[in-house]
């Protein structure tokens, strides 16, 4: 610690400080625009100036340290006029479009200019004019407006991993571009929009939509991937009209994924707003009442063997608990929540979660990957693990395609026999698991669902007691979740033992399984269960709708209060942004008022009543916060010696980042992504 004077108070503040942390920690407010806290220090804007005793000019306090005894002035007369000279410059060359530019009302220029600025020019010279330029279907581009703070180019080199932003020229010609003005080719290249502190790198989307005070905002949680990003869904009427990141350092640090910012015009598109019955092979609108006479109909016509309950990626755990509740009351065993066809046969959650937690990846010393595209599966994650990478040059291998995750890494082989390697001690990354103290596995979902998947995780559990993935307080062994819903109902046990989505096919093309009832499970092959009736509860006219026989419309992640457990086992809750459109209802009351009809007498009026019902049957997942650690628990006890199947190649389960869902394929921005990203690999 060292002692030093601020505005003549004395404070400590700790060593490794810069003064604009320091006065941050003291209760001084000092304006920057280059500097941002996730990014490496620029020192360009001049913004924060302050004056040192002993120093002969004001000094960047951004890029200046602490030293003992150092007094520090950040109000006096001098430090006044050098930011409004700086401020000055700054507006030398920027339009006056305040009117018609998207970031008025957030724009750090704006607050800064009427904070510290002197409410003159002394400039009558012609402003300069920058051509925009090309940055894909995202990001609406107004160089002339940009202050060369180099925020986006920082964040591209740093976080995203692609050096595809740079600058041009010197001094006042100087220009941002991306080289050969080709889109970003990164899953977070909109975070630009949210680190640009003036209007020169706005939403394309959201360009001319709304005004910031018109809008209605609410904290909630993305339903993307499984990483379970805190963001804001900002509503105008009913209509989603953008989503931004909110700060969870555990999680998302204030990062979000262009396919969680964007997808949200995919709400307003297909969505389901009637109940409808299919008579004579065409679908027709019908009232609630109808929809769920016919439902509970179908549901006492079959025995118990014949129905098979399937659910989605984006459910709520209300919803889904209900869903269990309601297989249980009917004796239905046929029940399945992974959709992309896993059949391993988890016990315990250890086996399914990703147990080491997003923010202790900075823990890790060593990092193993097996069938995982990290990038695409969870940018989040994959922008954390280069974080860290960054920081420590930890070692990586990789068993699978040899993909560009943005970070250097060693890739051992695409064939998983890659992990007899390991085990016999011939592979040369052994020696990096053997020296790390906190080594980290990621298994992807890519290989839980071959047919010698059991196989290949018996041989991973072989791997995780070898070496040191389990110790003390620290388990290195995660399985990353592509789906939000997936952890939750998993947790619930919406899995039979021993069963898999391929028997269920099976079954149904065997005549043994004559009714389906489709939660929003929009990602089964739905050619496989045409011999069976299908009732569909969910958003979008997407290939559950065009294969039901009763749709039940219901309500988005947006349109709802929820509970949603990511892929590491947190717990959190979403609020209810907007409403569902029409007639739609919320899910969980869908499958209530199904329960009503068939008389179980559950005795559920709102909301509450299912949480307390189900922390009473589920009280371990709400102890994320205070429990810090899982123990794994071994499921296979048998130990494999050879790996005849495992000769092919990974088939990823990710085929289009931007197309994974039944809310991203509705999207138009989602699909101008997907073009452009085609357009750039061709």
């Amino acid at each position: 610690m060292k002692k030093i004077k601020i505005d003549n108070a004395e404070i400590e503040v700790e060593d490794h400080l810069t003064i604009m942390q320091a006065c941050e920690e003291a209760g001084k407010e000092i304006p920057r625009f280059c500097y941002h806290d996730k990014l490496s220090v620029a020192g360009n804007c001049r913004m924060c100036l302050v004056e040192v005793e002993g120093a002969p000019k004001p000094v960047a306090s951004c890029a200046m340290p602490v030293n003992e005894g150092m007094s520090i002035r950040t109000n006096t007369e001098k430090v006044k006029k050098a930011r409004e000279g700086v401020m000055e410059f700054l507006l030398i060359n920027h339009p006056l479009d305040c009117p018609v530019c998207d970031q008025a009302g957030e724009c750090d220029l704006q607050d800064q200019t009427v904070a510290y600025g002197s409410g003159r020019s002394r400039f009558d010279e012609n402003k300069r004019s920058v051509k925009e330029k090309h940055m894909g279907p995202l990001i609406k581009t107004y160089m002339t407006r940009c202050i060369h703070c180099t925020r986006c180019i920082r964040f591209a080199d740093e976080v995203a991993g692609v050096n595809q932003i740079g600058a041009l020229n010197r001094g006042e010609n100087m220009e941002i571009s991306t080289y050969l003005e080709k889109t970003i080719d990164s899953e977070l290249s909109a975070n630009v929009i949210d680190l640009c502190p003036v209007g020169a790198l706005t939403s394309k989307p959201y360009q001319f939509e709304a005004r910031p005070w018109e809008l209605k905002k609410t904290e909630t949680i993305d339903v993307m991937d499984a990483v379970g990003s805190n963001i804001r869904v900002d509503t105008y009427g009913w209509k989603v009209k953008r989503v931004l990141p909110r700060l969870n350092e555990d999680i998302n640090e204030e990062w979000i994924s262009d396919k969680t910012r964007y997808a949200c015009d995919g709400l307003l598109t297909q969505r389901l707003d009637e109940p409808y019955i299919k008579k004579d092979n065409k679908l027709s609108v019908v009232d609630w009442t109808n929809a769920l006479s016919e439902t509970t109909k179908y549901l006492m016509e079959y025995s118990p063997d014949e129905i098979a309950f399937l659910s989605g990626d984006l459910c709520d755990l209300e919803t889904l608990y209900l869903y269990k509740k309601l297989s249980v009351a009917l004796n239905i065993s046929n029940v399945e929540c992974r959709q992309e066809g896993c059949n391993i046969p988890f016990t315990h959650r250890s086996q399914y979660s990703f147990n080491t937690k997003i923010a202790d990846i900075e823990k890790s010393d060593c990092i193993l990957i097996i069938g995982s595209n990290v990038r695409q599966e969870a940018p989040i994650i994959n922008a954390r693990i280069r974080k860290h990478k960054l920081a420590t040059n930890l070692p990586i291998g990789v068993i699978g395609a040899n993909l560009d995750l943005t970070y250097e890494y060693k890739h051992l082989s695409e064939d998983l026999n890659a992990l007899l390697s390991l085990l016999d001690g011939s592979n040369d990354f052994v020696e990096k698991l053997l020296n790390a103290k906190n080594p980290m596995m990621i298994v992807g979902n890519s290989i839980l669902n071959r047919k010698d998947s059991l196989t290949i995780f018996s041989i991973i559990e072989e791997l995780i007691f070898k070496f040191n993935f389990l110790h003390n307080d620290w388990n290195g062994f995660n399985v990353l979740q592509i789906a939000a819903a997936r952890t939750g109902a998993l947790d619930l046990g919406l899995y039979k033992q021993n069963g898999s989505l391929e028997k269920i096919y099976r079954a149904v093309e065997d005549n043994q399984i004559k009714l389906i009832i489709a939660l929003g499970a929009d990602e089964i092959n739905f050619d496989r269960v045409k011999g069976a009736k299908v009732i569909y509860i969910g958003t979008h006219g997407d290939k559950g709708a065009n294969c039901a026989d009763v749709i039940l419309p219901s309500a988005a992640y947006t349109e709802k209060d929820g509970i949603y457990i990511n892929t590491e086992g947190r717990l959190q809750y979403a609020f209810k942004a907007s409403f569902p459109p029409g007639n739609a209802k919320e899910d969980w009351k869908i499958i209530n008022e199904i329960g009503n009809r068939l008389g179980l007498n559950w005795n559920i009026v709102d909301l509450a009543n299912i949480r307390s019902m189900l922390k009473k049957d589920f009280a371990n997942l709400f102890n994320f916060d205070s429990s810090s650690y899982i123990q794994y628990e071994r499921l296979l006890a048998n130990k494999a010696s050879n790996l005849n199947l495992c000769t092919s190649n990974i088939d990823y389960l990710i085929k289009d980042f931007y197309l994974t869902n039944v809310i991203a394929r509705s999207s138009k921005t989602m699909a101008e992504c997907s073009q452009a990203r085609n357009e750039l690999s061709e």
